[in-house]
């Protein structure tokens, strides 16, 4: 059974942050399944709960939801219906476990690694 989860990433490390950065990053909601990964059926019931929070170093808080597209994406959309959306790589295949990395290409088109830092519910 899924259950909603508060998961943190935070930047994992880059060549301009070559030991990551926990100032810049994501705390999301979503369910999970016993193994830690997304669960499209769950969100479905639940999508109105499922928001996110971007956090970075020197800029703006963004507050936005996740969403999960036809196609079968997952992505952060800080304003729905338009061209802001931040597709998560591979999404739906990971476990959201601490320790374990992420990408996410953001805004300025970069994709960027992110660690799980906590996932709690």
């Amino acid at each position: 059974m899924s259950r909603l989860q508060n998961i943190r990433l935070e930047l994992a490390r880059t060549p301009q942050a070559p030991d990551g950065d926990p100032e810049c990053g994501y705390e999301f909601i979503a369910p999970l399944d016993g193994q830690g990964r997304l669960d499209a059926a769950a969100w479905r019931a639940s999508r109105a709960r499922c928001t996110v929070r971007r956090f970075w170093r020197d800029a703006a808080e963004e507050n936005g939801e996740l969403l999960h597209t036809r196609g079968g994406r997952w992505v952060f959309s800080y304003a729905p219906g338009t061209e802001d959306d931040e597709p998560i790589f591979k999404f739906d295949r990971h476990s959201f476990l601490l320790g374990e990395y992420v990408s996410i290409t953001e805004h300025d088109g970069v994709t960027r690694p992110f660690r799980v830092v906590s996932v709690t519910g």
